[in-house]
Order: C-alpha cells, then sequence, then structure tokens
C-alpha cells in the first residue's frame, strides 16, 4: 500500500520548508530510517528519514521549492502503484505540447550563428579593406578572429556585419590583445574587457576563466538578511561601550578549570558566566528585558537570553528560555546543548523565536569593540569583546589589569540612555564581585 511522505511541521511557528536536496531519486528502493531529503525552515537545516520500506514511486517536489508543512512531497509504495491520491491539490499540470509550427518558430529563433575565429599564421597580414577595418573599430570586432569573404580572402564590411551579430564583440581598449579568442565578455552588451582578458584564459586549457562566480542567496541568508534590514530600518539604534575590571572573573574560571571537575562543575565557560549575570541584572531593568510592539511594550516575567551563533547556513540565535531561574552549571550545560544542536542543523525552530534579550560573544575573535544589531522586536542586545590589559593608578601605584568590553545597542524608542547606562553599570559591578553575585 502507497504511503505519502509529508513535508514536516516541525514547529508551531513553521509554515513552509524549502527542500534543498534530494538523496533518493524516483525509482529508488529506500528502506525505514534512510535518508529521503534535506530540508530548510527558516532558520535550520533537517533531514528527513523514510519511515516505512519500499520504493519511492514518485517525487511532487524538486529542490529549491518551497513546499507547505504537512503537504506530501512524495510517495512510497510499490512499483507500478497508483499515486494519484497523494498528488498535492496544487500540482500544476504537464505543459500541452505546443503546435509542431510554433514549436519550429522558437526554435529558429533560438538559434544562433556561431562564433567565427580564424587561426592565422603568426605575422600573417590580416587582409581587410579600408570600410570594414573602420567599421570593425566602430562595432567593436577584431578583425584577426574573422573569416574574409571578399576577393583573396580580404575582409569586407559584410563579414564585419556578420561577426558583429555572432561573434564576440570588444571595448576598444580590448581590440587586438591576447587572449582574445578565449575571452568570456562581461562588460556592456558582452563586450570583452581588458580586465576579461587579463583574468580570461589559462594558460593550460586556454579556457576563459569567469571574472566572478553567481551563488543564490540560502533561505536562512535570505531571512538574516531580511531581519537585519528590518532592524536597522524600523529602530532607533543606539550602542554605549564600557569596560570592566575582570580579574575576579577570570581568577573564578580558574578556580572552576582546576577544580571544577572534581566537584561535577567543570565545562564552565567565561560566556558561561556572563549570561548567568545578565539574566540577574536584567530583572531590575525591565525596558531592556522586553518586546517593542508598535505601540505598546511587553515586558517578561522571565529572562529569555537569546545566544547568537555563527553557524555553516549563518548567524541563529537560538533561545535559552528562563535563564534566571537556572544554575549556572545549568546554564553552561543547557547552553552548549542548544548551540551544538543549532551548529548541527537539528534545533528546534520552536527554540530560534522568544527571547528577550540577546548575548553576542565576538571577544573570542579579538574584537575590542563593536556595534551588535538588535533582533526585533526586542528592545537591547549585548556585546561580549576581547579582553586587554589597560594601566590605572591605584594610591600613587601604576598598575595593570585586565579589561573586558562590553558593548550594548539598544532601541531608543523603549529605553533611554540613562537607564541603558544604569544596566551596564550593574552588570559591570556585578561581573566584577562574581563571588558575592553567586552567593545570591
Amino acid at each position: 500500500m502507497a504511503v505519502g511522505v509529508l513535508m514536516p511541521k516541525v514547529g508551531i511557528t513553521v509554515e513552509s520548508c524549502v527542500i534543498t536536496k534530494w538523496y533518493k531519486k524516483e525509482g529508488d528502493a529506500v528502506k525505514q530510517g534512510d535518508v529521503l531529503f534535506a530540508y530548510e525552515t527558516d532558520k535550520a537545516s533537517v533531514e528527513e528519514e523514510a519511515k516505512v520500506d519500499g520504493t519511492l514511486i514518485k517525487i511532487f517536489a524538486g529542490e529549491g521549492d518551497d513546499v507547505p508543512c504537512l503537504t506530501n512531497v512524495a510517495v512510497i509504495g510499490k512499483e507500478g502503484e497508483d499515486y494519484s491520491e497523494f498528488a498535492p491539490k496544487n500540482e500544476e499540470e504537464e505543459e500541452t505540447p505546443e503546435e509542431p509550427a510554433k514549436a519550429e518558430e522558437k526554435a529558429e529563433e533560438k538559434v544562433e550563428a556561431p562564433v567565427v575565429e580564424v587561426k592565422r599564421a603568426e605575422g600573417e597580414m590580416i587582409k581587410i579593406s579600408p570600410r570594414a577595418r573602420s567599421l570593425a573599430a566602430k562595432l567593436g570586432v577584431d578583425p584577426a578572429l574573422v573569416a574574409g569573404t571578399g576577393p583573396y580572402g580580404r575582409i569586407v564590411s559584410e563579414d564585419i556585419e556578420a561577426a558583429a551579430k555572432s561573434g564576440k564583440v570588444f571595448t576598444k581598449a580590448a581590440l587586438g590583445e591576447a587572449g582574445a579568442a578565449n575571452a568570456t565578455g562581461t562588460g556592456i552588451g558582452g563586450r570583452v574587457t581588458v580586465g576579461d582578458l587579463a583574468n580570461g584564459a589559462t594558460a593550460e586549457s586556454g579556457v576563459a576563466e569567469p571574472e566572478y562566480v553567481d551563488e543564490p542567496l540560502s533561505n536562512v541568508r535570505k531571512v538574516i538578511a531580511r531581519s537585519m534590514t528590518t532592524s536597522l530600518s524600523t529602530m532607533a539604534q543606539l550602542t554605549n561601550n564600557t569596560s570592566f575590571d575582570a580579574t575576579a572573573l577570570i581568577n573564578y574560571r580558574k578556580l572552576l578549570k582546576t577544580k571544577g571537575e572534581a566537584l561535577g562543575v567543570n565545562g564552565i565557560t567565561i560566556s558561561d558566566i556572563i549570561i548567568y549575570a545578565v539574566s540577574r541584572t536584567l530583572k531590575n531593568h525591565r525596558s531592556l528585558n522586553a518586546h517593542l510592539l508598535d505601540d505598546k511594550m511587553r515586558f517578561f516575567n522571565g529572562v529569555h537570553i537569546g545566544i547568537a551563533c555563527d553557524t555553516d547556513r549563518g548567524l541563529l540565535v537560538p533561545t535559552l528560555f528562563n535563564a534566571d531561574k537556572m544554575s549556572l552549571l545549568e546554564i553552561s550545560k543547557k547552553s552548549k546543548e542548544i548551540i551544538a544542536d543549532t551548529k548541527a542543523g537539528k534545533v528546534s525552530p520552536d527554540l530560534l523565536h522568544g527571547a528577550s534579550f540577546t548575548v553576542s560573544n565576538l571577544g573570542t575573535m579579538g574584537i575590542e569593540s563593536f556595534t551588535p544589531v538588535i533582533n526585533p522586536p526586542q528592545t537591547g542586545i549585548l556585546g561580549l569583546c576581547a579582553t586587554v590589559e589597560r594601566v590605572r593608578t591605584v594610591d600613587g601605584q601604576i598598575t595593570t589589569y585586565p579589561a573586558m568590553g562590553l558593548s550594548l545597542t539598544y532601541d531608543h524608542r523603549a529605553v533611554d540612555g540613562a537607564p541603558a547606562s544604569l544596566f551596564l553599570k550593574e552588570l559591570c559591578t556585578n561581573l566584577e564581585n562574581i563571588d558575592l553575585l553567586l552567593a545570591k
């Protein structure tokens, strides 16, 4: 009995998915557990496995198709079995064959004359009439590539006109240059430019190497582009930069590394500690633990931290829900779990929404200050920066200390500069006294 293969509903917020790759083709035998195809939600990449044994007798959606969830994309059954009942209602009928006469007309329209290329011996003089030479310069045709049809093989104006219609044309600067025959034109009207000649044919094959390669944006990249554009074009974003003395933070991290394993609290990172401090500090700054929704503010009772992750598919932000109710160890374990799933493309789409505030860490890359972009409708995002040695004077003595930078971007429509600065000030105090914060 035939069984339909549905596009899964992988999250309550996901309405459709894009098929990125088919691993099986029509007619292939499949077993339960075989990967049939890969697909993308708006932010995650997932693989779908066969639920039954059989033959993949029909595929309804191809790679690149955006398919509504719970719609049949294929059918598994016995070879030759009827599958019509599984066909999506919106599946387009096959195109009606064109009338022979119209098909011939279209074929004639698409026929193009071949490029005219002539190989001449080195030093051989090109025979061309003065009129044809003038016309060649005007039309951008290289006479060296034109076969003459005039007396004794002379190139006449008709040859130049024919070459301009069917062969390569050049800019004035590129005319007569080496590599002309194999160059691909990227200039106006397909003209071969000097740049095309410089970046053109390789010495080994003589085949022109393209100057650039166009690749379509992935579905994830399109979503990121829309989100960033919306963020910057609809918000009044402002960034405050500060730093704090990271001595206590670094010392606590060292303690965890040396003695944490024995006590079962190993693996806690600097980022985990800062997320812990952020989740506690935000409780006193509700305007930053909120969403701005048109003409109203939504203030959250719990703190849901979005963790910016760099993945092969682009920037994704899974959510650590209720971080303010977690211990430091719980934050460390849960954040590692969702980050790993996000990078592997296995994270639930429901975890890619709902954050009330976001943390982005570029400090591991040596960035000392940056402007993080808010993920709407959130009102703030905190950037973690690199730690640098700074100098200060204490009781007349010059000393150095590790200073870690923080960059807070906030939506000035919802948060004024003073409240944003007070949040940063309290966060710095908490991080400089992390031992005391953990005791609360």
